[in-house]
């Protein structure tokens, strides 16, 4: 959170920086500064693709630790494994519901079914055995 923070800063530091370069173009007429301004608009493309392949790289690491040979030996189906992730995201059984649009006594089936495959009593402990086996 502090790296974004930072980056941010220096973005919107950087983004000052030309403004005032350009009033500084403006007022003695050197066209120059317009090689300036290439260049820092190079530094932010260069900035916003690494953020991009950053946040990318994030997103499909936590992907590629599910064990799906475990979630098929629970027998837990597509439609249940979509109610766990909804329910590690703390979604209640009406939020689910509207979510995947279907009623919230289906949504409490499918919550009593990953309880009795993950052998769990509550919905965090649920959560919890399914961390500790690279499900979710």
């Amino acid at each position: 959170m502090k790296k974004t923070i930072l980056a941010f800063s220096l973005l919107i530091l950087a983004l000052l920086l030309l403004f005032q370069f350009s009033k500084y173009s403006i007022v003695t007429g050197n066209a120059e500064i317009e090689i300036i301004f290439a260049v820092i608009a190079i530094v932010f493309f260069v900035v916003g693709y690494v953020i991009h392949k950053k946040s990318l790289t994030q997103k499909h690491m936590g992907q590629g630790d599910i064990d799906n040979d475990k979630i098929k030996a629970l027998d837990i189906s597509d439609r249940e494994y979509e109610v766990l992730q909804l329910i590690h995201e703390g979604l209640s059984n009406k939020e689910i519901g509207e979510k995947l649009f279907l009623s919230e006594s289906t949504i409490k089936t499918h919550v009593s079914s990953l309880l009795v495959k993950l052998n769990a009593k509550r919905r965090t402990q649920a959560i919890q055995i399914a961390k500790s086996q690279h499900i979710i």
